[in-house]
């Protein structure tokens, strides 16, 4: 019998114009390394948008960087996608501005043991969440 993971969130596509200069940014702060893919086209009438993956466990939630004509604009309105920051959201703030970005809300403690989080604006233009337990 095959079990299936249950999750709010299955996967997300951060919208962005300019996919190197994004992948370089979320690598920078992040630490990790995006896989670059191309989509397939969702028209048969359009060019196929390029991915930047974020790594993810198969059994957790995925997501990436998406860059293609049909592609939405970036915005700081709307839904807040939390990316994990792990092991230190300190050290991922510090590499913010640095690599382009905006801190909007800076470190935020959570109660308990459920860590902090911060928003961040990307280099596109995007308002992202980063949370980790330290």
């Amino acid at each position: 019998m095959q079990h299936t993971q249950q999750h709010a969130v299955n996967w997300f596509e951060l919208p962005v114009r300019d996919i190197d200069r994004a992948q370089s940014f979320y690598e920078t702060i992040l630490a990790r390394t995006l896989r670059r893919e191309q989509s397939p086209a969702a028209r048969p009438d359009a060019s196929a948008p390029t991915l930047a993956i974020f790594p993810y466990d198969e059994a957790g939630v995925g997501g990436c960087l998406v860059a293609g004509a049909d592609t939405p604009r970036p915005t700081t309105d709307g839904a807040v996608v939390y990316l994990n920051a792990s092991p230190s959201l300190d050290a991922a703030l510090e590499r913010v501005t640095a690599a382009g970005g905006r801190i909007l809300v800076p470190r935020t403690e959570l109660p308990g043991d459920m860590g902090a989080f911060a928003h961040i604006a990307d280099t596109e233009g995007n308002r992202v969440g980063l949370h980790a337990l330290a």
